[in-house]
């Protein structure tokens, strides 16, 4: 047993300690790796699982390290570096992410877009950091281009290194031609050593992290269609009217965003119907529908409303529809307009989901 102590004691300065019958003893003091060594060393032997691969690579091996250089420590020395790590454990009053992706994580939302894609190019730039683990959590719209533009081998390491399913919605949506040879390039990886696909992976962050940031959060057809959601229907007609013959292509994809009044019955489900007359008042609910009973294109949307509430509801809705009268144009529109926002909010927020058109 003292033979199997000697390795330690010669990395070990020695420190001598007086137990209570006054005889002098000898302690090692151990330096902060070795600490962290017993305390890994201890942990894993009482089948506690450590994320250690969440570590810096070069710590991994450090740590690797100094546990192949230890063999034996005695109970007292064990007891206190426990009881120091315990300590230090209990007098943490505030822990940061640490590294600059964990400090932008909990920083989302309160610094502008500019100043955390810089940070993230300082970040990519690191060697100690894994730049998949970014490029895995991006959305498909972002990796999409990397295999349409890419070389197909640096295509087939994206794939490989992506989760499965979102591997294969990409794959689904390349081309035949193309996603037949990223596919074949996949089975041409098996002997990429990992430094290689670590620097594929710090090009793609680069180039990625590179593309200017977005002004709008919508494309231009979802931004001119929530616009003429809300004009006026004179409006909405001569604007897509002039896009008919400014850009046909554009002006179709901008009608298939647009929701309006009309629209209420073929897309909006039946079950959601309460919710929409919940969220809008009273007084302007009968105004919308008033107004859109006395338009032949709009009665089905206004009946539709009508038949999907509770027949008492409907009732006292009808009632006040017939005590309304008349509605001008202009209170018409900006009542329907109300219903339609309030349709709009609950979709944004996740309460309904309107149904798609199929396209012809």
């Amino acid at each position: 047993m003292t033979q199997d102590i000697v390795p330690l004691a010669r990395i070990t300065p020695e420190r001598r300690v007086v137990t209570a019958d006054g005889v002098s003893m000898p302690r090692r003091t151990l330096t902060p790796r070795q600490k962290a060594a017993v305390i890994v060393r201890y942990l894993l032997t009482e089948g506690t699982s450590l994320p250690l691969a969440s570590l810096p690579e070069h710590m991994q091996a450090a740590l690797a390290e100094q546990m192949g250089q230890m063999r034996l420590i005695d109970r007292d020395t064990l007891d206190d570096v426990v009881a120091e790590f315990l300590a230090e454990l209990e007098s943490v009053g505030l822990a940061f992410p640490g590294g600059i992706e964990g400090a932008l994580s909990m920083m989302d939302g309160h610094i502008s877009q500019s100043a955390a894609s810089r940070l993230r190019r300082m970040a990519s730039a690191s060697s100690k950091v894994d730049p998949w683990e970014r490029i895995t959590a991006l959305p498909p719209d972002r990796l999409m281009p990397v295999l349409l533009n890419e070389a197909v081998e640096v295509g087939a390491v994206m794939l490989s290194k992506l989760p499965v399913a979102k591997a294969a919605d990409l794959l689904g949506k390349l081309p035949g031609d193309r996603a037949r040879r990223v596919a074949y390039a996949v089975s041409m990886t098996g002997n990429v050593d990992p430094e290689t696909v670590r620097r594929i992976g710090a090009a793609l962050l680069a180039e990625l992290d590179n593309q200017p940031i977005r002004a709008f959060d919508q494309g231009p057809v979802e931004r001119v269609g929530a616009i003429l959601n809300v004009s006026p229907a004179a409006t909405r007609d001569g604007v897509l009217q002039g896009l008919d013959a400014e850009d046909a292509e554009f002006a179709a994809e901008v009608r298939k965003a647009i929701f309006t009044f009309v629209h209420i019955p073929a897309r909006l489900n039946p079950r959601d119907v309460p919710k929409i007359t919940r969220l809008v008042e009273q007084p302007q609910l009968v105004t919308a529908l008033t107004a859109a009973q006395g338009k032949p294109d709009l009665a089905e949307a206004a009946e539709f409303i009508l038949s999907n509430i509770s027949q008492r509801l409907a009732q006292g809705l009808r009632e006040e529809m017939a005590a309304r009268g008349k509605v001008k144009e202009k209170d018409g529109e900006e009542a329907m307009t109300a219903v339609i926002s309030a349709i709009r909010t609950l979709e944004t927020s996740g309460e309904i989901t309107l149904i798609q058109e199929e396209e012809e």
